[in-house]
């Protein structure tokens, strides 16, 4: 029998719920089908981005060179150093999803090996989150998969709608698409039901509409390596108030709806192009003539 196409959130909760299904039991049984794979040669592909992501964490935390440009590189052995001696208000795990993040992001800054989730620009905010918990919490890895795949779901019907690229709708679709990824499968990894995953996902997103995109230099470094911690722990703020079973009144399709009207509104000077905004600061133009001297 030929499988429903599912490119709503709303499909994708009555294909759940019909089925007696999670999120990423039926986005790994979909990649199966269309792949002619099994479910479980589905999970070893997982299982590979999942271990790329932890390594590009571990090579960043022992990392302190910059970048080409030299905008970036050495703030997370800043933060790490801070840590070392003064603790963060929130914790263990706070400290962590930030180092993290940062190591990731500046990771790509420098060319090393990520995983973009959904976007390069975007690369640390789902692995710090996860990857982050899982460790200060005992997750084991089959969990860590199954928030993964719905990270990648959350994703894939986003792109439905919106192409995730700052180009095309500023950073909402890469930064703040990444932030809502991590918000469901966060709240899927901590046992959240399906309607408490979407909630995480809509109130993410929905506080992050209109987040341009204005790299300066025209390189993905300012604002966006220090964006990454920020938008890490939004995340996280997100699934908490979604397991208090607090709602986003907006359903979560008409959130996205949001987003994609947003992005066409959104002036092209605002989208990439490094034309207005932080790009366009007077110590931005002074970096921009110092780089290409």
């Amino acid at each position: 029998m030929e499988k429903r196409i599912i490119s709503t959130f709303r499909q994708l909760y009555y294909e759940c719920k019909e089925g007696g299904k999670t999120i990423y039991e039926v986005a790994q049984e979909r990649e199966a089908d269309l792949n002619d794979i099994s479910v479980a040669e589905v999970r070893k592909i997982v299982k590979k981005s999942l271990d790329a992501m932890k390594e590009a964490i571990k090579n960043g935390l022992k990392s302190q060179e910059l970048s080409r440009s030299g905008l970036c590189g050495n703030d997370c052995v800043k933060l790490l150093k801070r840590f070392g001696s003064n603790k963060a208000l929130f914790g263990t795990t706070f400290e962590k999803i930030t180092t993290y993040a940062l190591a990731t992001s500046e990771e790509n800054a420098r060319m090393g090996k990520i995983v973009a989730c959904p976007t390069a620009g975007s690369c640390a905010i789902v692995p710090s989150v996860l990857i982050s918990v899982s460790e200060d919490c005992n997750i084991n890895e089959e969990e860590q998969l199954n928030a993964l795949i719905t990270a990648g779901e959350i994703g894939r019907i986003i792109s439905n709608k919106v192409a995730l690229a700052g180009a095309v709708a500023g950073c909402q679709a890469e930064c703040g698409v990444a932030s809502a990824m991590a918000a469901g499968a966060l709240t899927q990894m901590r046992g959240g039901s399906m309607k408490q995953i979407l909630n995480a996902v809509a109130l993410a997103m929905k506080n992050l509409l209109g987040l341009t995109c204005d790299p300066v230099c025209g390189l993905v470094e300012i604002p966006c390596v220090k964006r990454n911690p920020f938008l890490a722990v939004h995340a996280v703020t997100a699934s908490e108030l979604a397991l208090a079973d607090i709602q986003s009144k907006i359903p979560l399709d008409e959130v996205i709806d949001t987003l994609e009207q947003t992005g066409k509104l959104m002036s092209p000077t605002l989208k990439e192009s490094s034309e207005a905004g932080l790009a366009k600061t007077k110590t931005a133009i002074l970096l921009e003539k110092n780089i290409l001297k």
